[in-house]
């Protein structure tokens, strides 16, 4: 990969992929990925099957033409043999890159048991017009073509229904013998009970009708849409001209036509961001959970139209809380890492209201890095990451507050925020905080100030920024220890919502948890209470409320809240008639939701990261755990594209065993996790011999498990 692209030569004429040329870069019609970094990360995966091999060093050659790349000379760069296990984000050295020009480049690493690979296949990139310091790439849209999967007509209407919906636009063949035949189409997200398009769908569930004139013979139309004043706005992200104007939508009637109409005479023109939809999976005993992955999988595909992550079609703008719960669904499905970036760095500079998201950004600053392993774009906005950690709010309580006179002019210019901040825990506030008491300090506003001094620190240390570190070690410390002062409530073992109110809400006690600012002695207390409010948060809110649960061990729970078919929970969402996550729960909750929310698909990594339990644990995934919370689920299977290749888990259990088999790909290492009853003598095997590992909770860990494939067993005796 260059800087985060796997196909960093990639070119597109409106939409569609052609042939990659040095020579297209002076076509203006054709869209390239363009590397404008200087100094150019490069990643790769180390190609080895064999078991607990490490990279040792690397060398880099990188030339201006493919003949020198071909007889390994690198004429713009040889890195030389650098001893590093690292294969990400290794900065480029050499000669000064010009503007406007292709390059080659290939690499070759050494391992742990004295083997040097072949040089890798040459990956061609091309530069930007200008070369700056830092300037992240990314790709542009695409199309893809879909015929519909029903088709029929029910007296003079032909029904079209593409089987999901998606955003697009839509292209028929038609004919006609004469120059004054008019048809009638309509699009819309669902149909009716009779299996109509629904004419007057609810709250901003899209539907469109339009009168399309026929020239006389046959041709191919396309449909110009008409375009929404709201999702248009000036701070909306925009379509890019050479697409167009798109409108999701799954249905499609035909009116009035007079020839007859075949499926392959409608197109839909889907548009996404480049998506691989084979390289993530997951297969589990419980049909409701494989639907509900498919859902949050094909939900990363559908909302990606604008190349950026948006919150929905009703407004088509960023908000670091949506961005959080994307990147981190989307990061489990796909290989992909240039989107989430160009939506951060796009929010550090347009960021939203509410506090605790524009404490997000620098949750989603470190999601990039832990992800990648490629420090470079919190290097470069790391004074900006600093200043979103709202430590200029802090006042003698050791706490945050937006009510507390500190909330200068300084502050909202420094976090580049035109406006008050205001504190917001969940949304709809109505309907989705389950009562929580807004005060001076707020609980759940001081849980993300700790949490983002915690990766401060992190994001210091890997910096070499020693003062920093300790700065911020010391300043999370020290807001830990405010924080129970505040609002731990000795007396029932919970926590309040916030100052002079004994209320306490879901939220605050799931984003303590979650958040890392519950003791151990006191997660019991705190999970029976959790438990005890059920689903009382949005969907937003889910994302924080399961990993709550999950990290306090209750597999059970997690599976119950995951699984639900009530209407607060995301089978709900299908059983409605979507195809992409909503906006909320259901309509009745916010009547204005679209169908069409990225943020509603935390299902997506809580399936990943803590029902399968596979979550870096160092940037880049040199580390990882395998930590499998499958409750009462017989089997369960998944494979998790990461940058150091795809991580491969499948476990099942009966009542005498647990049984889990993984394949850890080279150059990591892997904490294996593996669940025990809760009483009963038991043997731990793995690939055939007895381990004894570690007990750590209701779990026995097996530490710096190394590369290849491995069989992990628990014999109950």
């Amino acid at each position: 990969m260059t800087d985060l692209m796997a196909q960093p030569n990639y070119q597109s004429i409106n939409g569609y992929a052609t042939q990659s040329s040095p020579a297209n870069l002076a076509d203006r019609t054709i869209r390239s990925v363009l590397i404008g970094n200087r100094n150019p990360g490069f990643s790769w995966e180390m190609n080895s099957n064999s078991n607990n091999v490490f990279q040792t060093a690397y060398q880099i050659l990188v030339a201006d033409n493919l003949k020198d790349l071909t007889t390994d000379k690198g004429n713009v760069w040889d890195s030389g043999k650098i001893s590093s296990a690292s294969s990400s984000g290794a900065r480029y050295k050499g000669t000064a890159l010009k503007p406007s020009t292709a390059y080659y480049w290939k690499v070759r690493e050494w391992d742990n048991k004295s083997q040097v690979s072949p040089y890798s296949k040459p990956q061609t990139f091309y530069t930007d017009t200008v070369l700056a310091d830092h300037k992240s790439a990314y790709y542009p849209q695409q199309v893809t073509e879909e015929k519909p999967v029903k088709f029929g007509k029910v007296a003079d209407v032909y029904r079209v229904d593409f089987g999901k919906d998606a955003f697009g636009q839509l292209k028929l063949r038609l004919y006609s013998d004469k120059e004054t035949d008019t048809i009638r189409l309509r699009i819309c997200e669902i149909v009716d009970a009779n299996g109509n398009i629904d004419r007057r769908p609810p709250g901003t569930i899209r539907y469109a009708q339009y009168l399309l004139p026929l020239n006389k013979g046959w041709h191919h139309y396309k449909i110009k849409l008409k375009k929404n004043e709201i999702n248009t706005r000036p701070l909306a992200i925009k379509m890019p001209e050479d697409i167009g104007e798109v409108t999701p939508f799954r249905y499609a009637e035909v009116e009035g036509y007079n020839h007859p109409l075949k499926a392959d005479d409608i197109t839909r023109l889907f548009v996404h961001y480049p998506f691989n939809d084979d390289v993530a999976k997951f297969h589990c005993s419980d049909s409701t959970l494989n639907a509900i992955w498919e859902l949050c999988k094909y939900s990363m595909k559908a909302t990606s139209y604008l190349g950026t992550y948006v919150d929905g079609d009703r407004e088509r703008l960023a908000y670091e809380a949506d961005a959080y719960i994307n990147q981190l669904s989307h990061y489990a499905v796909d290989k992909e890492f240039s989107i989430a970036r160009k939506t951060y760095e796009h929010l550090i500079n347009t960021p939203t209201w509410p506090t605790e998201w524009i404490l997000q950004s620098v949750l989603i600053g470190w999601n990039d890095y832990l992800y990648t392993g490629d420090i470079s774009s919190a290097k470069y906005f790391y004074q900006d990451l600093k200043a979103k950690s709202l430590t200029a709010l802090e006042d003698s309580t050791g706490l945050i507050s937006t009510k507390n006179g500190k909330m200068t002019k300084e502050l909202l210019k420094s976090v580049h925020h035109d406006g008050d901040l205001r504190d917001i825990v969940d949304w709809p506030h109505g309907s989705e905080t389950d009562g929580f008491v807004f005060t001076k300090y707020n609980s759940v506003v001081n849980a993300f100030y700790y949490r983002a001094l915690v990766l401060m620190n992190r994001f210091a240390k890997d910096m070499g920024n020693a003062s920093d570190e300790a700065y911020y070690l010391k300043k999370a410390t020290s807001v830990k220890k405010a924080y129970q002062k505040m609002f731990f409530n000795g007396k029932t073992g919970i926590y309040v919502d916030g100052d002079g109110t004994d209320h306490s809400s879901l939220h605050t006690n799931m984003f303590a948890m979650a958040l890392g600012l519950v003791d151990q002695k006191y997660q019991p207390k705190v999970l029976e209470f959790i438990k005890s409010r059920g689903m009382k948060a949005s969907v937003y809110g889910a994302q924080f409320l399961l990993d709550a649960v999950y990290d306090a061990g209750d597999a059970d729970y997690g599976l119950s809240l995951l699984t639900s078919k009530s209407d607060r929970g995301w089978y709900n969402m299908i059983k409605v008639g979507s195809s992409i996550t909503l906006e909320a729960w259901d309509n009745k909750y916010k009547p204005n939701q679209d169908w069409n929310h990225a943020w509603g698909a935390a299902a997506g990594n809580i399936i990943s990261r803590k029902l399968m339990g596979i979550e870096p644990l160092t940037p880049g995934w040199d580390t990882f755990s395998i930590k499998p919370q499958t409750g009462s689920l017989d089997n369960a299977s998944i494979d998790v594209p990461t940058i150091k290749g795809t991580i491969k888990v499948a476990c099942q259990r009966d009542g005498v065993s647990f049984v889990m088999n993984v394949n850890i790909p080279a150059n990591t290492t892997a904490q294996v996790y593996l669940p025990l009853k809760k009483t009963g003598k038991y043997q731990v095997w793995m690939d055939d011999k007895k381990v004894k590992g570690k007990v750590v909770g209701q779990t026995i860990l097996l530490d710096k498990v190394g590369s290849g494939e491995h069989c992990f067993t628990i014999t109950y005796l």
